[in-house]
């Protein structure tokens, strides 16, 4: 029990929850966009899926790992535009259409990862390397933490930062809010409500293609049938625990991240749990915090259904 209250043990933990939870910040912005101009995407699983594939694929065949971010992000966006196209165009169920795109994609980067790996047994690109901001890295905890990261966590807090700033201060902030809360008074007021959902779409194919990316470009250097493992779906729970606010969400990515990190280092501290146990955490106590939320949504109004324009 000692070795966990050490300050070595807490800066370790701190440093492993944020790294871990970045790729769920990331899909949960992209998902709180989205969200908030009224459409729900269950497909995050998919659009990281594409974006992680995509970056290794793009990053190995190149050997530029920004050619692989790029990559990365237009697999996302094509992904999350099918499913806009299924949801916006053609007004159709939108949870039904991103579980066949967490499907499509499973299978469809499974079958691509295979012919890639045909004759290779190990493939391995190298990561994003790591940029310690100076004085701030050096601040007891946090500072290894947030400040002893990768360029795309800096751009992950200025992104953060900026969606805040956008829904609460702007009026194309509001606009936005307006098209989740009533679209059809949206587009009564002069708001054109499909041109917002689209562009709340691909920016949902770019955030969520660069956290599958981060899993692959930052963090592992390798990519493995299915490595997304759920982090799509902890990212729609994130947005709702966070109550449709970026740093809401940003807090519930952390705690998601914390869990990850505990039950990694516990194993590694040699705790006489079984690590079955410790491999249920992330996910149990993620159920356990929305059952706490409960009651307390503040979900768009219209989210999840179709707006057909000329309709009631």
């Amino acid at each position: 029990m000692n070795s966990v209250l050490t300050a070595a043990f807490v800066t370790a933990f701190l440093s492993a929850a944020v790294r871990l939870s970045m790729p769920v910040i990331y899909a949960g912005l992209g998902e709180t966009i989205l969200e908030k101009a009224g459409i729900i995407n269950i497909g995050m699983e998919g659009v990281m899926l594409a974006g992680a594939f995509f970056s290794f694929a793009g990053a190995w065949y190149s050997g530029s790992l920004w050619i692989g971010l790029l990559c990365g992000i237009a697999a996302g966006t094509v992904t999350a535009l099918l499913h806009g196209l299924i949801s916006i165009r053609l007004a159709q169920n939108q949870t039904v259409s991103g579980l066949a795109v967490n499907m499509l994609l499973l299978g469809l980067t499974s079958f691509l990862f295979k012919l890639m790996s045909q004759g290779q047994s190990y493939q391995q690109i190298e990561t994003l390397p790591v940029i310690p901001l100076p004085l701030l890295s050096k601040i007891p905890f946090i500072g290894e933490a947030f400040f002893k990261r990768d360029i795309l966590s800096y751009i992950l807090y200025l992104l953060l930062i900026a969606a805040a700033v956008f829904y609460k201060y702007t009026d194309k902030g509001l606009a936005f809010a307006a098209v989740g809360e009533n679209p059809h008074s949206a587009e009564s007021a002069g708001i054109p409500v499909h041109r917002y959902q689209w562009t709340a779409v691909i920016l949902n194919g770019i955030l969520g293609g660069i956290g599958g990316a981060f899993l692959v470009l930052v963090q592992l250097g390798v990519f493995t049938e299915n490595m997304i493992s759920g982090r799509g779906y902890i990212a729609l729970a994130a947005v709702i625990l966070g109550r449709y606010t970026p740093f809401g969400m940003f807090g519930a990515a952390l705690l998601f991240g914390c869990a990850n990190a505990l039950q990694i280092r516990l194993q590694t501290i040699g705790i006489s749990i079984s690590p079955f146990i410790l491999a249920m955490l992330p996910y149990a106590l993620t159920l356990i915090a929305m059952l706490g939320a409960a009651g307390k949504s503040g979900q768009p109004e219209s989210l999840g259904k179709p707006y057909i324009r000329g309709s009631r």
